[in-house]
């Protein structure tokens, strides 16, 4: 079945619902972290060789999960935007490293944050688990339009924190864990009618960071859970 942007869009709005606590703009923001197929999307930045030693690989449909759990991934061989919408958008595409995991372990990873605003600072607390041990992650908040672009013409994606990514980078443990404890100028900004808001993570295989810009998606760059933040009318029309 091919995805529709309307689908996949219902697919977000659900998970909207069950991803925060609805709380005053004033308290604390509940987040939980989700992979793209648990959030009813197309995975983005890993991908399946489903013809071993074709040199091709795919990005995997929510339909197709349990079918390649045991499949090892790969990196593509170039950048390729991100299109979490569209199954003509899943490959195939050149093989590029192996990330040395499978599907199943790479979608193991999840993660909690709790997001605060006060005098125009944000704090974002944050614990993650079943990341890739020892290893380069950045932080990022992105946005996109509401309901998506048909094409999909991408996210505008943001370093939490400082605009030169400093405070973004941190590096999984020896068991694939993190724990973030970060406060930052200007809070969060939440999404709107017009335009939904989101926080990533990003693995970066090749071990580097590329200051504000995410850099190669697919090829360097991974994002692996994400949470999507509430509208700010809601909460500002809750008691």
């Amino acid at each position: 079945m091919k995805p529709s942007n309307w689908t996949s869009l219902l697919a977000i709005a659900l998970f909207l619902g069950s991803a925060f606590t609805i709380t005053p703009v004033h308290q604390p923001v509940e987040l939980s972290f989700v992979d793209h197929l648990k959030a009813g999307l197309i995975e983005q930045d890993v991908f399946v060789e489903k013809v071993p030693g074709s040199g091709l690989v795919y990005r995997i449909l929510p339909e197709e999960r349990d079918q390649y759990l045991d499949a090892p991934v790969y990196s593509s061989a170039i950048t390729i935007h991100h299109d979490p919408f569209d199954a003509q958008k899943t490959g195939p595409y050149l093989k590029g490293k192996p990330l040395g995991l499978t599907l199943k372990k790479w979608l193991s990873a999840s993660g909690t944050a709790t997001c605060t605003c006060e005098g125009g600072w944000g704090n974002l607390k944050a614990s993650f688990e079943n990341l890739v041990p020892n290893s380069v992650y950045t932080l990022w908040q992105f946005f996109m339009p509401a309901p998506p672009t048909q094409p999909f013409t991408g996210t505008l994606d943001i370093p939490l924190g400082e605009r030169d990514g400093s405070q973004s980078v941190f590096v999984a443990d020896a068991n694939g864990k993190a724990n973030l404890d970060i406060r930052f100028e200007r809070c969060l900004q939440l999404g709107e009618n017009q335009l939904m808001g989101g926080l990533a993570i990003a693995y970066h295989s090749d071990n580097q960071t590329y200051a504000s810009d995410p850099g190669h998606f697919g090829k360097t760059t991974h994002v692996q859970v994400f949470a999507m933040l509430p509208n700010v009318r809601d909460l500002e029309d809750r008691p």
